[in-house]
């Protein structure tokens, strides 16, 4: 029997995964984000009981991910303690010998929802994570757009709110979306986390502005049939409707979609986005 692994690599915790090829999970681990030298042992123990074929691995960014780069397998400029250019990917091939297929944790997202979730109907899609941090993933003609590197969708610059005071969270820039938009965000703006916040609280007519914006930007540059949002932050239903009467309100009528309802979405595939990614880029990594 062909069995599939799965490593979803995140800030917090890494999510390892064993399936058969109809991605029917055998065995799932969380491991908590600490040190290399304490995670990765952990890592390989888990998989040296189930020996998968090959392993499908989403890792927290921003990654190496273009092959003919010298930076390609390693975590770079990342503000988790110990990883800054860890070379993951050697690593794992050093006490794993399959073939692997390693992207982003976004990428295996928005790659699990293009296959299995919300965007299955389509070949150009955006998903969007909205968390902790904030990051895309793009499928383009039915396949990860990468390039130099894989899409920094979390740092594109927006525009102030007109009532936005605070400093922004953002190490790197002050007025990005991350910055602004992402849970630490929001918890410094309201003084209290996302999820505690009432359903009719003003901190979500602010965070529409700022997604609503993300969406026009997309839909200006790659053109997606959908856009869809994962993360814990895009667990709020009600963000939805306001996030659309936003987009219609900044788009202006110029690019005309049949339904804003169906075009601005909710992730599908809920928090197995990802593991469900990574499953499927390790079979396709084996080509079965």
């Amino acid at each position: 029997m062909t069995t599939l692994g799965s490593i979803e690599a995140g800030g917090t915790k890494f999510i390892c995964s064993v399936s058969d090829e109809n991605l029917n999970i055998i065995a799932k681990e969380r491991i908590p984000t600490s040190l290399p030298r304490i995670t990765m042992p952990l890592i390989y123990q888990f998989f040296q009981k189930y020996h998968p074929d090959s392993i499908g691995i989403g890792c927290f960014g921003p990654i190496g991910i273009n092959e003919t780069r010298k930076n390609y397998g390693k975590i770079l400029a990342t503000p988790k303690k110990g990883w800054v250019n860890y070379s993951f990917l050697e690593e794992i091939k050093n006490h794993i010998n399959v073939p692997v297929f390693w992207t982003t944790d976004v990428n295996a997202a928005a790659y699990g929802e293009f296959k299995l979730g919300a965007g299955k109907e389509f070949k150009n899609i955006v998903y969007w994570t909205v968390g902790t941090g904030i990051g895309a993933g793009a499928i383009y003609n039915g396949k990860l757009l990468n390039g130099l590197s894989h899409p920094e969708m979390g740092h594109l610059l927006v525009r102030r709110n007109q009532y936005d005071y605070i400093d922004g969270v953002c190490n790197y820039h002050y007025d990005c979306l991350e910055s602004l938009a992402s849970g630490p965000a929001i918890e410094k703006r309201a003084g209290k986390k996302a999820e505690d916040l009432s359903k009719s609280s003003k901190q979500w007519d602010m965070e529409a502005y700022y997604l609503a914006q993300a969406c026009v930007d997309v839909a200006m540059v790659l053109s997606p049939e959908r856009i869809i949002f994962g993360g814990g932050v895009s667990k709020q239903e009600h963000l939805f409707p306001k996030i659309r009467y936003e987009y219609n309100k900044m788009i202006g009528h110029y690019i005309k979609t049949s339904s804003l309802d169906s075009f601005i979405v909710h992730a599908k595939l809920g928090d197995d986005a990802g593991t469900i990614g990574c499953l499927l880029l390790a079979k396709k990594r084996l080509k079965i």
